[in-house]
């Protein structure tokens, strides 16, 4: 609802469908998860952010009753998770093909984690 308002909608640059990752603030923090979802700078990520929703009796769902389902959590309160739920912080920098990449430092050695489409390249 709130990305129809609006005319620009930012793009979750970082987090791809099915990254995992580690939240860093809130009610779970520490918790990891995969994310679900993305849509603009929210995510869904699975088993973070449970809420209740009470339902009511229909086709789809012949009991009813309160049924527990993940919101969606702002990426800047996320961080990518590579092993043992710990997160990492992601950083951009430029490569040699003046492609932009992201990567993250572990044990002081920088690991490249994935490159970025070159938004700024001109088309000649």
């Amino acid at each position: 609802m709130r990305e129809k308002t609006m005319n620009k909608i930012s793009v979750c640059k970082k987090f791809k469908k099915g990254d995992r990752v580690v939240a860093i603030t809130g009610n779970d923090r520490g918790k990891a998860g995969t994310i679900l979802r993305c849509s603009g700078d929210r995510v869904v990520v699975q088993g973070l952010n449970v809420r209740k929703k009470h339902v009511k009796k229909s086709e789809q769902n012949p009991a009813g009753g309160i049924l527990p389902f993940e919101q969606s959590i702002h990426v800047s309160n996320l961080k990518l998770c590579v092993a043992e739920d710990k997160g990492v912080k992601l950083r951009t920098r430029v490569d040699q093909n003046g492609d932009r990449e992201l990567y993250y430092k572990l044990d002081g050695q920088d690991v490249t984690y994935r490159s970025l489409k070159n938004s700024n390249s001109k088309k000649s």
